[in-house]
């Protein structure tokens, strides 16, 4: 088959979820078929270029992702006249992103001579536009709402985002997951240097609600003086965080470690803690949860309306769902705490299916699915 995947961001040089499924999902792919990655520039370059078996197509120089701490809708209009004045191919199957919307508009006409268009959605945010954009909350719902008139193949990554779809317009809905490199997670060995009772990994931005986790903090150390968190990540939140901590009196139980360069140091990380604190309020899957199982690490998250992290948990195999209130996630940090020995064989089980391998090939039998009109 030839596959095209559709979206603005690349991985490594923007490391988020979505730019992390294509990188790992195509370079398998592309050992049996021809895989390519509409996509800016990112390199510093113009025209394509290769990468682990996938053919890049640079769509112009980057445009900056985030402004004001959301989403870029310029950069997004960018992409789209991008989209729409760049040179492409057909294919068997365009794979487009949902995110950041207005592209797949011109895509769809674009990849016109193509066998079949597939939108995989990521997460439907639907009255979190209100939130999220206010000035044009209305506008960027009815664009997401209508990307499901675009095509009859739609691709959902969690059972959360399928649920959420299903109650818009009824539709074949595919289901196929994210991933982890589960075998080079199993491979990394623990800091020998670090060691946390219990640690955070992502992007230091409002959604993923880390004060929440300083305020369970200054609870836990009621109880467990010497209980230590790490942060691992940066963002436009940090330096806030770190004045909260100061404020709360659990800065000396608090190690800000910032962005770790090379993976293979945030796993080393976190497999020399007990716990992976995650108290996100928005995630469309949750990698970092099922990472942190492979490493051996029961996870703690938070119960809410957009958070698909949460479908990731047995509650007491490979972690607990918390309330998102200190009270209770500090409670469920102590569980885990307290029983993260006896978790972490449960937790390596669970995430053992995850394996991008296994990924890749329940993607290659949905895209043949499609290509056949099934």
């Amino acid at each position: 088959m030839r596959i095209a995947f559709i979206y603005d961001a690349l991985y490594p040089e923007v490391k988020g979820g979505v730019e992390r499924r294509l990188y790992e999902l195509g370079k398998r792919l592309a050992r049996k078929h021809e895989v390519h990655w509409y996509t800016f520039g990112w390199w510093g370059g113009k025209g394509t270029i290769e990468r682990d078996g996938i053919t890049i197509h640079g769509l112009g120089k980057p445009v900056e992702l985030y402004m004001g701490g959301v989403r870029s809708p310029l950069e997004a209009l960018q992409f789209s006249l991008r989209v729409l004045m760049g040179e492409v191919d057909s294919y068997d199957v365009v794979d487009c992103q949902e995110f950041p919307y207005l592209h797949a508009y011109p895509s769809r006409w674009k990849f016109s001579g193509s066998e079949a268009f597939v939108i995989t959605w990521h997460e439907y945010w639907g009255e979190y536009w209100n939130e999220y954009l206010a000035a044009g909350s209305s506008v960027g719902g009815a664009i997401e709402r209508n990307l499901l008139k675009l095509t009859e193949n739609h691709l959902v990554v969690s059972m959360h985002t399928l649920h959420r779809l299903k109650g818009l317009r009824r539709l074949n809905f595919g289901l196929v997951p994210n991933g982890i490199d589960f075998e080079f997670i199993r491979s990394v060995e623990p800091h020998p240097e670090l060691w946390y009772d219990a640690v955070f990994v992502g992007r230091l931005i409002e959604h993923k609600n880390v004060g929440l986790l300083l305020e369970a903090l200054r609870i836990i150390l009621r109880d467990v003086p010497s209980f230590r968190v790490g942060i691992v990540g940066d963002g436009p939140m940090r330096g806030e965080l770190e004045r909260m901590a100061r404020e709360l009196g659990v800065e000396k139980n608090v190690d800000f470690l910032g962005f770790l360069p090379r993976f293979e140091e945030v796993v080393s990380v976190v497999k020399s803690s007990r716990v992976f604190a995650f108290p996100s309020l928005r995630e469309g899957f949750g990698i970092a949860v099922l990472e942190a199982n492979a490493a051996g690490i029961p996870a703690v998250v938070v119960s809410a309306p957009m958070n698909a992290s949460a479908d990731l948990i047995i509650a007491g195999r490979n972690g607990y769902v918390s309330d998102p209130t200190p009270v209770d996630f500090a409670r469920k940090l102590l569980l885990v705490w307290e029983d993260s020995h006896r978790m972490r064989r449960p937790s390596v089980s669970y995430a053992r299916r995850y394996d991008w391998d296994n990924v890749a090939n329940q993607l290659e039998r949905y895209y043949k699915g499609v290509v056949n009109g099934a």
